[in-house]
């Protein structure tokens, strides 16, 4: 079978984007990062998916980026409320130029020509590292930066399935592929034990507005 290495963060996107890879046909390689992000508790959900798709081998990296902060998800600043315009305090700097190159080491050692991002631009908190235009330049340099590609023996492609798709038709491609939501997890601000959504932060507004759009029942507030 073709091998994907696909970012798995534990969200609505990436485990979509996570069952698409595994529809089209894909040994599905997920990744997933401990970046001692505030909502952490998204490691479970992105652990629980995995599981429920079935992969072939998921992989949780850790590294620190509160030492570098810059956001409301890696620092003490606090999450805001609403959807503001602009590129929102939550967004961390360079994390999907991170997140993708350690993809792309892992799929150079797998020899894995495609990598699946759940990036998109319909529905989203206006983050620069989910445009087209990015994920072009990253691919871009993926096979003028690496061994396997400069030696002519894989063509690295980075997917990104979701691009232009609103939120409602991104959990409407859910449903259809069978992906259980109730394991998901989406809200930057988690409160209280167990964690449950702060219903406030943009993510959480984003994803009600899905499920809203879509018709369908948020499991995770039923």
């Amino acid at each position: 079978m073709k091998k994907a290495v696909v970012l798995l963060s534990g969200g609505i996107d990436s485990s979509v984007t996570m069952a698409v890879a595994k529809n089209l046909g894909y040994n599905c390689y997920a990744l997933s990062f401990d970046y001692r992000q505030r909502h952490k508790v998204e490691l479970e959900a992105a652990k629980k998916i995995a599981k429920h798709i079935g992969v072939k081998e998921h992989l949780i990296i850790s590294f620190d980026m509160r030492k570098i902060g810059g956001s409301a998800l890696t620092s003490d600043i606090e999450v805001p409320e609403g959807i503001k315009e602009g590129i929102p305090i939550t967004y961390v700097p360079a994390r999907n130029t991170i997140f993708l190159s350690f993809a792309l080491a892992w799929a150079e050692v797998l020899e894995a020509s495609h990598i699946f991002i759940g990036a998109n631009i319909t529905d989203y908190s206006g983050y620069p590292d989910c445009r087209p235009e990015y994920l072009h330049a990253f691919e871009n340099m993926a096979n003028l930066a690496t061994k396997i590609a400069t030696e002519g023996k894989i063509k690295f492609v980075i997917e990104a399935p979701l691009l232009y798709l609103t939120k409602a038709e991104i959990i409407k491609k859910g449903v259809e592929l069978g992906l259980d939501f109730s394991l998901t997890w989406s809200c930057y601000d988690p409160k209280g034990k167990p964690p449950k959504p702060c219903l406030k932060c943009s993510s959480c507004l984003i994803r009600a507005k899905g499920f809203n759009e879509a018709g369908v029942t948020d499991p995770l507030l039923k």
